[in-house]
């Protein structure tokens, strides 16, 4: 029987969760786990037009990389990963049995032949090529064919089954293995690399070494705990267990736990992979997960509207990620235009001649409760909470503009007022719509302002209170976001802490709009604000 082997992907694949900042000693010592446990071959990175720093698995060059391969390398062979038009070729040695074995490539289904023709190139300098297209899936059974014919006059060492976008289920597995395995020289290593979209990569795995041909080489590829890129890879430990069991396997798996639990478990600390629900919804449209990505950052959406936003997107933009398309689609899909204007001054009476607090969910209100309440006492003003309902205090109106915060609004007890937008409207009762406890108004003119759009809670409500002619509000909670801080500490509850909470990034944009807001309110703020501080430097 032909040999199966395992190629370890955790420096590469797993970089994009750390910016593939590991340090030198975590990657000699992944190096030495993987070395140990008797994988086959270790991807120790990226080959790019970059400046090496020591510490990061990207390189320059295979000098870079001879200075961090272990000394003691066992059987175990290696491997860097090249993308065609972001590592210039004339840049990689020739090949002298030193360095790693074997280059990676990597090309798109738009630049087919320019990838091929790199690969020619990095083949002529001595190594090792495997040919891995990105999202296989996408391609129709015919061009698949092309490539393989292609692939065939070059012959590489390996030409990979890639599942990029996590899409793949048995029957593709079994029809593109099909059409490779009949159509690609025998002498050439069928390689497997799978994503953990729809929590299939350890079955389908099985599946593929079932289903392979006797006399077929094979690679699959797997990272230590799935580490890589969300949702992730197929478990490298899992995977060797298997191989043990079913296939005599050669593998320690020890040595990988050992690994896993020195390095890589503290790294989902930086950005948890595994199994998402957005992400499961882009494999079932075959789509860059750039997009679930982005939509997910809004961190307003429910998972429903993710899938009605993705299922939307045109077959010719779902292989090449277009954020500005996607914007454009998140945009229209917020932007449910009502004629709100007798909600508008229904609100304008009871708000006429007010002082306005505006609750915001930060952990200050919790911090400073005695503070809050003697400004309530005191000044007995309007109290709006925005995107949550407070324990602490008994507010005039709540403010919504979140899907994600709104199930949990409706389910309060004593729930006050409600104003919500209007791409909200589909998660209202209807029969309370328009009556005294339940107003909707236009999200996309509370989302637009002078200084940009904004879909931060805090900053739709000042807009509206403008709009609302209301000259100015005091604000409590409005903290900002401490990016060090623990999980949940910006918040006044941990439920409205978020794996996807912005940083200084949104800060920033906060802090814009607030300028803007102030030329034309008057604000104050009640508790500490990062916003305040900087307007106070």
């Amino acid at each position: 029987m032909a040999e199966i082997k395992l190629l370890d992907c955790t420096l590469r694949d797993g970089g994009y969760i750390n910016d593939w900042n590991f340090g030198e000693y975590t990657i000699r010592e992944i190096m030495a786990k993987l070395v140990g446990s008797g994988v086959d071959y270790i991807e120790v990175g990226f080959l790019r037009d970059c400046e090496y720093e020591t510490g990061k698995a990207l390189f320059n060059n295979c000098a870079e990389i001879a200075q961090i391969l272990p000394e003691n390398r066992g059987n175990t062979k290696f491997t860097a990963m090249s993308l065609h038009n972001k590592y210039d070729i004339d840049k990689l040695e020739p090949y002298d049995g030193k360095t790693i074995d074997a280059v990676r490539v990597t090309f798109h289904d738009y630049d087919i032949d320019e990838g091929l023709a790199y690969i020619r190139k990095v083949k002529e300098k001595g190594y090792k090529v495997f040919i891995n297209p990105i999202n296989i899936m996408g391609y129709s059974d015919e061009t698949i064919l092309q490539i393989l014919h292609k692939v065939n006059e070059i012959q590489p060492y390996a030409f990979s089954i890639v599942d990029t976008f996590g899409s793949m289920m048995k029957d593709d597995l079994l029809r593109i293995y099909s059409l490779v395995e009949h159509n690609l020289s025998k002498n050439i290593v069928i390689g497997l690399h799978l994503h953990e979209n729809l929590a299939l990569s350890y079955s389908l795995a099985q599946d593929f070494l079932n289903m392979k041909a006797s006399d077929r080489e094979c690679v699959i590829d797997a990272s230590m705990l799935g580490m890589g890129r969300s949702p992730g890879n197929l478990c490298m430990e899992l995977i060797m267990d298997y191989m043990n069991k079913y296939q005599s396997g050669h593998y320690d798996v020890n040595p990988v736990l050992d690994g896993i639990d020195d390095h890589i478990a503290q790294l989902k600390q930086i950005e948890p992979w595994g199994y998402n629900t957005a992400y499961s919804i882009s494999a079932k449209y075959n789509l860059h997960r750039n997009y679930a990505e982005f939509l997910l950052d809004k961190g307003r959406l429910r998972a429903k509207q993710i899938n009605q936003i993705l299922g939307s997107i045109a077959q010719d933009k779902k292989t090449a990620y277009d954020e500005s398309y996607i914007e454009g689609l998140y945009q229209d899909f917020q932007n449910r235009d009502i004629d709100d204007s007798g909600m508008l001054r229904m609100l304008q009476r009871q708000l006429a001649g007010r002082k306005c607090l505006v609750l915001a969910p930060g952990s200050s209100i919790v911090r400073e409760t005695e503070k809050i309440e003697e400004y309530i006492r005191k000044e007995q003003p309007v109290v709006i909470a925005a995107n949550f309902v407070p324990d602490s205090y008994q507010p005039d109106f709540v403010f919504c503009c979140n899907a994600v915060r709104l199930e949990r609004i409706l389910g309060s007890k004593g729930l006050p007022k409600l104003i919500c937008t209007s791409n909200l409207l589909e998660m209202l009762p209807e029969k309370k719509l328009g009556e005294d406890k339940l107003l909707a108004v236009n999200y996309s003119d509370l989302h637009f302002g002078e200084s940009g759009p904004s879909d931060n809670s805090v900053i739709m409500l000042l807009r509206l209170l403008r709009k609302l002619e209301v000259s100015g509000a005091v604000l409590a909670g409005f903290d900002g976001y401490r990016t060090n801080s623990a999980f949940g500490a910006n918040y006044a509850a941990n439920y409205m802490a978020s794996q996807h909470t912005k940083g200084d990034e949104e800060n920033r944009k906060i802090r814009g709009c607030m300028k803007q807001l102030a030329k034309h309110m008057d604000l104050m703020y009640l508790t500490e604000s990062l916003y305040q501080i900087e307007e106070e430097r």
